[in-house]
């Protein structure tokens, strides 16, 4: 996905636990960005056929009762599932990086050949930190203005039996494959640059923070021209 910050993501040592679950990898390659007017993401509105149960108990898991106004999720096709989650607070608000334990969704095998069960009684490994509540509320305002501008509503989010993330911002839901260019491969960029922040020292998200605030203004300057009347 990044080409920039990402990058040292992926290089960052591995320890037990956050720092080697399936989002940050995920996040952390991507292919060569397409031109703007090129680009289309396999994106869509509302849950994807076949999904609503799984993800639903993962959100709910990893949200631990609390309300996030942006939620990132990633549901891989194996292995564990985890997210991105920012939850106002009276000051700053939390940025959660969390990740089940265990994959929820597991097979369960029996004589009349087997169940799918939603594990939701499990452990789950959070790396918080406080993000400026200006910051985190203008992430969620460019995330759904994001969303909206390059998902139409009569889109619907399609099944995949591949790897699927799940964004829920402000209370729009979108679902499907990652994006790989224009304003959703920035989105991707600042999901990384969270994922960083989440487990390093005050010092180090002050600059990762930053960062987010560059990749913000560029993703507000492509929205504003994608959203401009043609010239002429």
């Amino acid at each position: 996905m990044s080409r920039h910050a990402l990058a040292s993501a992926s290089r960052r040592p591995r320890r037990r636990g956050l720092s080697v679950c399936a989002l940050a990898a995920l996040l952390s390659v991507a292919p060569l960005a397409q031109a703007e007017d090129d680009c289309r993401v396999a994106l869509g509105r509302g849950w994807p056929p076949a999904t609503e149960n799984h993800g639903s108990a993962v959100e709910q898991l990893l949200a631990a009762k609390a309300a996030p106004q942006l939620s990132l999720t990633y549901l891989p096709a194996r292995g564990a599932e985890s997210g991105l989650l920012l939850i106002p607070g009276d000051g700053d608000w939390t940025l959660r990086h969390a990740a089940a334990s265990e994959r929820v969704a597991a097979w369960a095998s029996s004589r009349n050949g087997g169940a799918l069960q939603l594990r939701v009684d499990q452990e789950v490994e959070n790396e918080e930190a406080p993000i400026p509540a200006p910051l985190a509320q203008r992430l969620v305002a460019s995330w759904k203005r994001a969303l909206a501008t390059i998902v139409p509503e009569d889109r619907g989010a399609e099944f995949t039996d591949k790897d699927q993330l799940l964004f829920v911002v402000d209370g729009l839901r979108v679902s499907g494959l990652r994006p790989d260019c224009g304003a959703g491969e920035l989105m991707m960029d600042q999901a990384g640059l969270l994922t960083e922040a989440s487990n390093e020292s005050a010092s180090k998200r002050e600059r990762r923070w930053r960062e987010l605030e560059e990749s913000l203004d560029e993703l507000d300057r492509r929205l504003s021209e994608a959203s401009a009347p043609p010239a002429g």
